[in-house]
């Protein structure tokens, strides 16, 4: 019976079935939400020099104006400070909790928007963005493990795809915010759902697992019935949560041999590796340069609007998808859609030989792109590489950009998953930085053909490692993903 088991077998069917209509989601969807108001922050502030660039240029106070290579430094200090958040969290996460971590985000956010808001230097602009990076990197490195571990695993799939959608949100509300407010109100304006997130957290309960860890079962025992309802089976799941909490014991160095703890760490290590390696971050960072060079030229405003509703539809779709689907159904989907586009747009521009222009010189304006388009004419070829990034972004969205942070919240063993959420999240922005700084001296030297191939490239090693490494995770409970990897190929737990 036992050697019949597999990833897709139905486990603990009757006591799911039997709790499952007993569940009332109300407060957990309240407090997903106000956890994942961070994420919005997070998304806001990324893009926030995409708004303020331009206006910076044409402030009366030259000592805001910036050269190129302060423009460079501008957008990709955040992924700096972005590192530095994430470092932090590997400590935060396990003495402070998960809650009180993304609580303490709140300092470096505040002082970063209020830094830039009354900024009359360059340095203290940098010095905002840098801030705002760390608030950035502490919630990405807590929200994921705090909502997978206040969820169950109904809801887990729908509500570890919300920090991407949230995301999402905020980057459209900078882009729609950026056309009617000047530059330091948008810095106050991100003040406010960093205020509101505060208020809310303070309500909130704390993981339930965290509780337990830290021997304070009562409490625990509270906030699973707050988060589940009076009339669900909480105390069983807080029996289960106990029996996998205490048959571990702290993480020392010798414990990374065994395959428990360095394979969850590996996997997630590499899948946030991965999806940097697929060159979302440089190819949103640097769209208006690459369709510049394709011979597609639109509105930098109209541009933004495109990417934001492409990126929020293929995120909610994936949302939907999440507990229905799978996840390594929807990685496999994503991947294969993201070698087609990257493919596409490689062969496109090796047909279609562009001159070779520095990527960061200013994109051309809106009246003279419509000359140039007159001059040419639209043809289907001209559309071609639009809808490339619009399919390598919808690709990217619904499956290697949420998927991602669920599983990585998901698959981490509970003794090492503050450590090692903060480390997968300081290898991301490492890498992200890293790709950002390369992909503009390789298009410089080699046009737009060489890093889309080689983005090509990488899909296919995505789609190879998901069905080598990754393990179906879809409805399981996240002791039944624990010992998965502490038996090898099994998710059964007998119950003592």
């Amino acid at each position: 019976m036992a050697s019949a088991e597999n990833e897709a077998t139905p486990l603990l069917s009757n006591s799911k079935n039997k709790n499952k209509n007993n569940i009332r989601n109300g407060w957990l969807f309240l407090a997903a939400f106000s956890a994942v108001l961070g994420n919005f922050i997070f998304g806001y502030a990324m893009v926030f020099p995409s708004a303020v660039i331009p206006q910076l240029q044409k402030e009366k106070d030259s000592n805001l104006h910036m050269d190129v290579h302060q423009i460079s430094w501008f957008g990709s200090v955040f992924a700096i400070g972005a590192i530095v958040g994430g470092l932090s969290a590997m400590v935060l996460n396990d003495k402070l909790g998960r809650k009180h971590s993304i609580m303490i985000s709140v300092i470096p956010a505040t002082a970063g928007f209020l830094m830039i808001t009354t900024a009359h230097k360059v340095w203290l602009l940098l010095l905002g963005r840098f801030l705002t990076g760390v608030a950035g990197g502490i919630t990405a490195s807590s929200i994921p493990v705090y909502v997978s571990e206040i969820s169950h695993p109904g809801v887990r799939g729908a509500l570890g795809s919300c920090p991407q959608i949230m995301a999402v949100f905020g980057s459209l509300a900078l882009y729609l915010l950026g056309l009617v407010l000047p530059w330091r109100w948008l810095a106050v304006a991100g003040e406010v759902p960093v205020l509101i997130m505060l208020f809310l957290l303070c309500f909130m309960p704390n993981s339930p697992r965290y509780l337990i860890s830290n021997n304070k079962r009562d409490e625990a025992s509270r906030a699973l019935k707050w988060l589940r309802g009076s009339e669900s089976n909480y105390t069983a799941e807080l029996n289960q949560i106990e029996r996998s909490v205490n048959s571990q014991v702290g993480i020392q160095w010798r414990d990374l041999r065994s395959p428990f703890f360095y394979k969850p760490i590996l996997i997630s290590v590499f899948m946030r590796f991965l999806q940097q390696m697929t060159g979302i971050t440089p190819i949103l960072v640097y769209l208006q340069p690459i369709f510049e060079k394709t011979a597609v030229s639109l509105d930098p405003k109209l541009d933004a609007a495109i990417v934001g509703l492409v990126r929020l539809l293929s995120v909610a779709i994936a949302a939907g998808l999440m507990d229905k689907a799978g996840r390594k159904a929807l990685l496999y989907t994503s991947a294969f859609i993201m070698y087609l586009s990257t493919l596409t747009m490689g062969i496109y521009n090796h047909k279609t030989p562009c001159d070779i222009v520095n990527i960061t010189a200013t994109v051309s304006s809106v009246a003279n792109a419509n000359e140039a388009m007159a001059s040419h004419g639209i043809s289907s070829s001209t559309l071609i590489p639009l809808f490339s990034i619009m399919f390598i972004i919808f690709g990217y969205a619904m499956g290697w950009g949420p998927i991602t942070w669920l599983l990585m919240s998901e698959i981490l063993p509970t003794t090492a998953r503050g450590v090692a959420s903060g480390l997968c999240v300081a290898v991301s922005w490492v890498t992200a930085f890293v790709l950002t700084q390369v992909f503009m001296h390789a298009v410089e030297a080699y046009g737009l053909f060489a890093p889309f191939l080689f983005f090509c490239v990488v899909c296919v090693v995505n789609i190879i490692f998901t069905a080598k490494c990754v393990p179906e995770t879809k409805g399981r409970t996240l002791e039944e993903i624990e010992n998965y990897f502490r038996t090898g190929r099994t998710f059964t737990i007998a119950e003592s």
